[in-house]
Protein backbone atom coordinates (compact mmCIF):
# COMPACT_ATOMS: atom_id res chain seq x y z
CA UNK A 1 0.00 0.00 0.00
CA UNK A 2 1.26 3.50 -0.89
CA UNK A 3 1.38 5.86 2.08
CA UNK A 4 -0.14 9.32 2.08
CA UNK A 5 3.32 10.84 2.43
CA UNK A 6 4.50 8.93 -0.65
CA UNK A 7 1.54 10.20 -2.66
CA UNK A 8 2.24 13.76 -1.58
CA UNK A 9 5.91 13.37 -2.51
CA UNK A 10 5.04 11.90 -5.90
CA UNK A 11 2.59 14.71 -6.56
CA UNK A 12 5.25 17.29 -5.80
CA UNK A 13 7.70 15.55 -8.14
CA UNK A 14 5.16 15.44 -10.95
CA UNK A 15 4.18 19.07 -10.39
CA UNK A 16 7.82 20.18 -10.64
CA UNK A 17 8.34 18.12 -13.80
CA UNK A 18 5.19 19.54 -15.35
CA UNK A 19 6.11 23.13 -14.56
CA UNK A 20 9.58 22.59 -16.00
CA UNK A 21 8.06 21.16 -19.18
CA UNK A 22 5.81 24.18 -19.50
CA UNK A 23 8.43 26.83 -18.94
CA UNK A 24 11.55 25.43 -20.59
CA UNK A 25 10.32 23.60 -23.68
CA UNK A 26 12.03 23.79 -27.06
CA UNK A 27 9.35 24.09 -29.73
CA UNK A 28 9.77 23.73 -33.50
CA UNK A 29 7.07 25.56 -35.46
CA UNK A 30 6.85 25.13 -39.24
CA UNK A 31 5.22 27.80 -41.36
CA UNK A 32 6.08 30.23 -38.57
CA UNK A 33 6.56 33.38 -40.63
CA UNK A 34 3.01 34.66 -40.79
CA UNK A 35 -0.63 34.10 -39.96
CA UNK A 36 -1.49 31.29 -37.58
CA UNK A 37 2.09 30.01 -37.44
CA UNK A 38 3.33 33.39 -36.30
CA UNK A 39 0.63 33.59 -33.62
CA UNK A 40 1.49 30.11 -32.36
CA UNK A 41 5.21 30.88 -32.21
CA UNK A 42 4.60 34.12 -30.30
CA UNK A 43 2.28 32.40 -27.81
CA UNK A 44 4.55 29.47 -26.95
CA UNK A 45 7.43 31.95 -26.59
CA UNK A 46 5.29 34.07 -24.27
CA UNK A 47 4.78 30.99 -22.13
CA UNK A 48 8.53 30.54 -21.74
CA UNK A 49 9.50 28.22 -24.59
CA UNK A 50 12.51 28.57 -26.86
CA UNK A 51 11.18 28.56 -30.43
CA UNK A 52 12.67 27.28 -33.67
CA UNK A 53 11.05 29.21 -36.52
CA UNK A 54 10.93 27.28 -39.79
CA UNK A 55 9.62 28.45 -43.15
CA UNK A 56 10.52 29.09 -46.76
CA UNK A 57 11.27 32.84 -46.56
CA UNK A 58 13.79 34.32 -44.17
CA UNK A 59 12.39 37.88 -43.91
CA UNK A 60 9.10 37.06 -42.15
CA UNK A 61 10.86 34.55 -39.90
CA UNK A 62 13.39 37.17 -38.83
CA UNK A 63 10.52 39.55 -38.08
CA UNK A 64 8.87 36.98 -35.79
CA UNK A 65 12.23 36.30 -34.13
CA UNK A 66 12.65 40.01 -33.41
CA UNK A 67 9.19 40.13 -31.81
CA UNK A 68 10.03 37.16 -29.59
CA UNK A 69 13.39 38.59 -28.54
CA UNK A 70 11.85 41.97 -27.77
CA UNK A 71 9.69 40.15 -25.21
CA UNK A 72 12.74 38.48 -23.67
CA UNK A 73 12.36 35.15 -25.43
CA UNK A 74 14.75 32.99 -27.43
CA UNK A 75 14.28 32.04 -31.08
CA UNK A 76 16.22 30.41 -33.90
CA UNK A 77 15.43 30.98 -37.58
CA UNK A 78 15.93 28.22 -40.13
CA UNK A 79 14.84 28.45 -43.76
CA UNK A 80 13.30 25.04 -44.42
CA UNK A 81 11.55 23.19 -47.23
CA UNK A 82 9.38 20.72 -45.34
CA UNK A 83 8.92 18.63 -48.49
CA UNK A 84 12.65 17.90 -48.65
CA UNK A 85 14.00 15.26 -46.25
CA UNK A 86 17.53 16.72 -46.17
CA UNK A 87 16.20 20.19 -45.36
CA UNK A 88 14.02 18.79 -42.57
CA UNK A 89 16.90 16.76 -41.13
CA UNK A 90 19.08 19.89 -41.10
CA UNK A 91 16.33 21.82 -39.31
CA UNK A 92 16.20 19.33 -36.44
CA UNK A 93 19.98 19.01 -36.21
CA UNK A 94 20.37 22.79 -36.03
CA UNK A 95 17.63 23.02 -33.40
CA UNK A 96 19.36 20.40 -31.23
CA UNK A 97 22.73 22.09 -31.65
CA UNK A 98 21.25 25.42 -30.59
CA UNK A 99 19.05 24.34 -27.67
CA UNK A 100 20.23 20.86 -26.73
CA UNK A 101 16.96 19.04 -27.37
CA UNK A 102 13.51 19.25 -28.98
CA UNK A 103 10.39 18.87 -26.86
CA UNK A 104 7.56 19.89 -29.16
CA UNK A 105 6.81 19.96 -32.88
CA UNK A 106 4.02 22.08 -34.34
CA UNK A 107 3.28 21.02 -37.92
CA UNK A 108 1.71 24.21 -39.23
CA UNK A 109 3.13 24.53 -42.77
CA UNK A 110 0.32 24.18 -45.29
CA UNK A 111 -1.08 25.46 -48.56
CA UNK A 112 -4.51 25.56 -50.20
CA UNK A 113 -5.94 26.35 -53.61
CA UNK A 114 -9.49 26.45 -54.92
CA UNK A 115 -9.74 24.39 -58.12
CA UNK A 116 -12.69 22.26 -59.23
CA UNK A 117 -11.76 18.59 -59.56
CA UNK A 118 -12.30 18.44 -63.34
CA UNK A 119 -9.79 21.26 -63.74
CA UNK A 120 -7.31 20.07 -61.10
CA UNK A 121 -3.92 19.17 -62.53
CA UNK A 122 -1.77 16.40 -61.16
CA UNK A 123 1.05 18.81 -60.37
CA UNK A 124 -1.24 20.96 -58.24
CA UNK A 125 -2.63 17.91 -56.41
CA UNK A 126 0.94 16.81 -55.68
CA UNK A 127 1.98 20.30 -54.59
CA UNK A 128 -0.76 20.43 -51.96
CA UNK A 129 -0.13 16.92 -50.68
CA UNK A 130 3.64 17.41 -50.66
CA UNK A 131 3.39 20.33 -48.24
CA UNK A 132 0.35 19.36 -46.18
CA UNK A 133 1.03 15.63 -45.81
CA UNK A 134 4.58 14.78 -46.86
CA UNK A 135 5.94 17.76 -44.93
CA UNK A 136 4.08 16.69 -41.80
CA UNK A 137 5.35 13.13 -42.23
CA UNK A 138 9.00 14.15 -42.65
CA UNK A 139 8.96 16.52 -39.67
CA UNK A 140 7.09 14.06 -37.46
CA UNK A 141 9.49 11.28 -38.32
CA UNK A 142 12.49 13.39 -37.29
CA UNK A 143 10.74 14.47 -34.08
CA UNK A 144 9.50 10.96 -33.29
CA UNK A 145 12.95 9.44 -33.49
CA UNK A 146 14.11 11.91 -30.85
CA UNK A 147 11.00 11.55 -28.70
CA UNK A 148 11.43 7.76 -28.64
CA UNK A 149 14.92 8.14 -27.20
CA UNK A 150 13.83 10.80 -24.71
CA UNK A 151 10.68 8.93 -23.65
CA UNK A 152 8.63 12.10 -24.01
CA UNK A 153 7.60 14.74 -26.53
CA UNK A 154 4.58 16.30 -28.14
CA UNK A 155 3.43 17.14 -31.65
CA UNK A 156 0.48 19.29 -32.67
CA UNK A 157 -0.69 19.10 -36.28
CA UNK A 158 -2.65 21.96 -37.80
CA UNK A 159 -5.39 20.30 -39.84
CA UNK A 160 -8.52 22.21 -40.91
CA UNK A 161 -12.26 22.14 -40.54
CA UNK A 162 -12.10 21.32 -44.26
CA UNK A 163 -10.64 17.98 -43.21
CA UNK A 164 -13.90 17.29 -41.39
CA UNK A 165 -16.26 18.77 -43.97
CA UNK A 166 -16.49 18.68 -47.76
CA UNK A 167 -16.19 21.99 -49.60
CA UNK A 168 -16.60 22.38 -53.38
CA UNK A 169 -13.42 23.41 -55.14
CA UNK A 170 -11.15 22.13 -52.40
CA UNK A 171 -10.95 18.40 -53.06
CA UNK A 172 -7.14 18.26 -52.77
CA UNK A 173 -7.04 20.45 -49.68
CA UNK A 174 -9.91 18.60 -47.95
CA UNK A 175 -8.29 15.25 -48.72
CA UNK A 176 -4.90 16.40 -47.45
CA UNK A 177 -6.31 17.74 -44.18
CA UNK A 178 -8.36 14.57 -43.71
CA UNK A 179 -5.06 12.73 -44.03
CA UNK A 180 -3.58 14.95 -41.31
CA UNK A 181 -6.37 13.93 -38.93
CA UNK A 182 -5.98 10.19 -39.52
CA UNK A 183 -2.19 10.45 -39.45
CA UNK A 184 -2.58 12.03 -36.00
CA UNK A 185 -4.69 9.13 -34.75
CA UNK A 186 -2.29 6.48 -36.02
CA UNK A 187 0.93 8.09 -34.84
CA UNK A 188 -0.55 8.90 -31.42
CA UNK A 189 -1.17 5.18 -30.92
CA UNK A 190 2.46 4.40 -31.86
CA UNK A 191 4.01 7.14 -29.74
CA UNK A 192 1.95 6.35 -26.64
CA UNK A 193 4.13 3.28 -26.18
CA UNK A 194 7.16 5.44 -25.41
CA UNK A 195 5.47 8.36 -23.66
CA UNK A 196 4.97 10.92 -26.44
CA UNK A 197 1.72 12.51 -27.60
CA UNK A 198 0.32 13.76 -30.91
CA UNK A 199 -2.87 15.79 -31.30
CA UNK A 200 -4.33 18.05 -33.96
CA UNK A 201 -6.37 21.21 -34.25
CA UNK A 202 -8.86 21.84 -37.02
CA UNK A 203 -9.18 25.61 -37.45
CA UNK A 204 -12.09 27.15 -39.26
CA UNK A 205 -11.98 30.68 -40.63
CA UNK A 206 -9.45 32.94 -38.92
CA UNK A 207 -8.76 36.57 -39.75
CA UNK A 208 -5.22 36.61 -41.19
CA UNK A 209 -3.45 38.28 -44.08
CA UNK A 210 -4.15 35.18 -46.18
CA UNK A 211 -7.89 35.91 -46.34
CA UNK A 212 -7.72 39.72 -46.36
CA UNK A 213 -9.25 39.81 -49.83
CA UNK A 214 -12.17 37.63 -48.72
CA UNK A 215 -12.81 39.82 -45.68
CA UNK A 216 -12.93 42.89 -47.91
CA UNK A 217 -15.74 41.36 -49.99
CA UNK A 218 -19.03 41.92 -48.13
CA UNK A 219 -20.99 39.44 -50.23
CA UNK A 220 -18.40 36.69 -49.86
CA UNK A 221 -18.11 37.31 -46.13
CA UNK A 222 -21.89 37.11 -45.68
CA UNK A 223 -21.85 33.72 -47.39
CA UNK A 224 -19.08 32.47 -45.08
CA UNK A 225 -20.75 33.85 -41.95
CA UNK A 226 -23.95 31.92 -42.68
CA UNK A 227 -21.99 28.69 -42.14
CA UNK A 228 -20.52 29.71 -38.77
CA UNK A 229 -22.83 29.64 -35.73
CA UNK A 230 -20.58 32.12 -33.91
CA UNK A 231 -21.10 34.44 -36.89
CA UNK A 232 -17.53 35.70 -36.95
CA UNK A 233 -14.02 34.66 -37.86
CA UNK A 234 -11.63 33.64 -35.14
CA UNK A 235 -8.60 35.65 -34.12
CA UNK A 236 -5.16 34.00 -34.45
CA UNK A 237 -4.54 34.20 -30.70
CA UNK A 238 -7.61 32.02 -30.09
CA UNK A 239 -6.07 29.16 -32.06
CA UNK A 240 -2.60 29.84 -30.65
CA UNK A 241 -3.95 29.40 -27.12
CA UNK A 242 -5.34 25.96 -27.95
CA UNK A 243 -2.14 24.85 -29.68
CA UNK A 244 -0.05 26.08 -26.74
CA UNK A 245 -2.27 24.13 -24.36
CA UNK A 246 -1.81 20.90 -26.32
CA UNK A 247 1.91 21.55 -26.72
CA UNK A 248 2.77 22.60 -23.19
CA UNK A 249 0.17 22.02 -20.51
CA UNK A 250 -2.32 19.34 -21.55
CA UNK A 251 -2.24 16.06 -19.61
CA UNK A 252 -0.18 13.26 -21.13
CA UNK A 253 -3.34 11.14 -21.29
CA UNK A 254 -4.72 13.43 -24.01
CA UNK A 255 -3.50 12.07 -27.34
CA UNK A 256 -4.79 11.18 -30.80
CA UNK A 257 -7.48 13.86 -30.72
CA UNK A 258 -8.49 16.58 -33.17
CA UNK A 259 -9.98 19.72 -31.66
CA UNK A 260 -12.10 21.85 -34.00
CA UNK A 261 -11.60 25.54 -33.33
CA UNK A 262 -14.17 26.85 -35.76
CA UNK A 263 -16.97 28.81 -34.10
CA UNK A 264 -19.19 25.73 -34.37
CA UNK A 265 -18.91 25.33 -38.16
CA UNK A 266 -18.26 21.57 -38.00
CA UNK A 267 -21.21 21.09 -35.63
CA UNK A 268 -23.96 22.08 -38.06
Amino acid sequence: MISISSVIHLTKVLDVRHITYMSNSVVVVTGAGRGLGEAIALEVARQGSSVVLAGRSIEPLESVKSSIEMQGGRALVRVTDVTDSDSVAALFEDAENAFGRIDVLVNNAGIANRVNLVDLGEAEWDRIFDTNVRGMFLCSREAGRRFAIAGSGRAVNVASVFGLLGRPGYSAYCASKGAVINFTRSVAAEWARFGAQMNAVAPGYFATDINAELRADDAAMAKVMRRIPAYRMGTPDELANVVAYLALTAPDFLTGQTIAVDGGEASV
